[in-house]
């Protein structure tokens, strides 16, 4: 018997023409073994062994992906800015920090159903189709951002209208658990293998642009209309905003087929003779063990200096440092859109040297320059303020143009969708959606201002312990597929 292994980029040596044998199942791993009974010529890739993407569909799935993470981040944003007018319409006690805590306490509550939202949308989207899942994750997150800006004041209808914001909340949680590990994974299993990377970077890009048009929006509210206009009328124009985002994103996902490696995984479970692939949620959880860790402390990090950054710092430069409100907001605003400008050239740069590269620069940036940028920041001038939250953030988009497609590459096609969804949401849960408040009680329990240093330097070094374990993934096929290529290099 003669054998050949292929590794990336290796071809095997050309014999003379001859009877050339199917590839068995070890190509998806990486390895072709060729059993001829006389030399052969190396094998021609058919289409059945290779994903030829179509590029105008990818750009389509691209942008339905993105525009839903936009979503979610735009309602964050509001949601934040204009916490203290929800307090008083929503929780008139009379204490405006009860108020604020109460209105926090609401938002806080998405963050403990999401890992339910996961738990449900990740196998359901294994099951019956990414496509899907994500059209109905859409629906929902819009009906939940709308239906807050029509729920009664608590002067009109008294304890009900606390309740109904809380229910409003949670439906927008639980659907959230099935957007990111959705919208990550339909881009990952649209892209060519080359540029997982640059097309994956627009999903946070969506983020960004999410987060700036919330923030931006309310911030020029409360510039145009009095606090009256605001408090009886005006909070409500931001979230039902969100009517017409969620039919548009809606119809852009709606309009795109399902990903070409859920298709193939379809279509092994119809010559089962099943109608679907059914993987127990025990199995997406037990078999899957060590990259489900992986994903943990790699969410871990990237969403503590996430939160960081763009929740915390704002009321860490307000409520810590007695910095100008106005100036804080703008400083973010402008870092998030610096931010946005390096994303997709960052997302290129994974595919060309590696993710792992790209995350443990990330990681080794914010371990020993995360007091350098505090220190800059408390010295509290525009220009050092400006400085190291402008160092932060780029820091941070060696998470952000990495993560999208490092994610799904941990995880089998047959399981992808629900183990990430678990792995992510948990994390998420447990250390991303904590940040603001640990960090604030770590502060007032020492005293200590250089608490977010240390925080996000406690975050790097669980992160860089994740990407020493991760294997690279860049320019090879997502795991359970078959290679995806673009037109050109078929």
């Amino acid at each position: 018997m003669v054998a050949f292994r292929l590794t990336s980029g290796e071809r095997p040596p050309v014999r003379p023409s001859g009877p050339v044998p199917l590839p068995d199942e070890r190509q998806a791993s990486g390895v072709l073994t060729l059993a001829p009974a006389a030399p052969v010529a190396p094998p021609v890739p058919s289409t059945t062994d290779v994903t030829v993407t179509d590029p105008a569909l990818v750009k389509r799935a691209v942008k339905a992906a993105a525009l839903g993470n936009a979503m979610e981040w735009f309602d964050f944003g509001v949601y934040s800015y204009i916490a203290v007018t929800l307090g008083k319409v929503f929780f008139p006690s009379g204490n405006p920090t009860a108020q604020l805590l109460s209105t926090f306490g609401a938002f806080a509550a998405a963050f403990l159903v999401r890992p339910l939202g996961g738990m449900v949308f990740g196998p359901l989207g294994d099951r019956i189709g990414r496509q899907k899942v994500l059209a109905l994750t859409m629906i929902m997150m819009a009906a939940g951002t709308f239906a807050i800006g029509l729920i009664p004041s608590y002067a009109t209808i008294g304890v009900g209208a606390p309740l109904l914001l809380l229910l409003a909340r949670l439906v927008q949680g639980f659907s959230t658990g099935g957007e990111y590990a959705g919208a990550s994974t339909f881009i990952a299993e649209y892209a060519p293998d080359k540029k997982r990377g640059f097309f994956g970077s627009w999903l946070e890009f969506g983020t960004l642009a999410g987060y700036i048009g919330g923030a931006g929006l309310v911030t020029l509210m409360t510039a145009l209309l009095s606090s009256d206009d605001l408090l009886s009328w005006g909070w409500r124009l931001p979230f039902l905003i969100a009517g017409p985002m969620g039919i548009i994103g809606l119809y852009l996902r709606m309009r795109l087929e399902e990903t070409p490696a859920f298709a193939a995984e379809l279509a092994k479970a119809s010559k089962k003779e099943q109608d679907r692939p059914k993987v127990p949620l025990r199995a997406m959880l037990s078999g899957q063990w060590r990259a489900l860790l992986l994903c943990m402390g790699l969410v871990l990090v990237f969403n503590v200096t996430d939160y960081m950054l763009l929740s915390y710092m704002p009321s860490y430069l307000t409520s810590e440092l007695k910095y100008d409100e106005t100036h804080g907001l703008l400083v973010v605003l402008g870092v998030m859109a610096l931010m946005m400008i390096v994303q997709p050239f960052a997302g290129a740069l994974t595919d060309r040297i590696g993710r792992r590269p790209v995350i443990a620069a990330g990681c080794a940036g914010f371990l020993f320059l995360s007091v350098p940028a505090i220190l800059l920041i408390r010295q509290g001038s525009l220009l050092a303020v400006a400085l190291g939250m402008g160092a932060l953030g780029l820091l941070l988009v060696c998470f952000t143009s990495a993560m999208p497609a490092a994610l799904p590459a941990l995880f089998p096609t047959k399981v992808r969708y629900g183990s990430l969804s678990i792995g992510f949401n948990v994390s998420v849960s447990l250390f991303g959606g904590t940040t603001p408040l640990v960090v604030t009680a770590l502060i007032g329990a020492t005293g200590n201002m250089m608490m977010p240093a240390y925080y996000m330097m406690a975050a790097a070094v669980i992160g860089g312990a994740a990407v020493w374990f991760m294997a690279e993934s860049a320019g090879r096929p997502l795991p359970g597929s078959a290679p995806s290529v673009e037109p050109a290099e078929r």
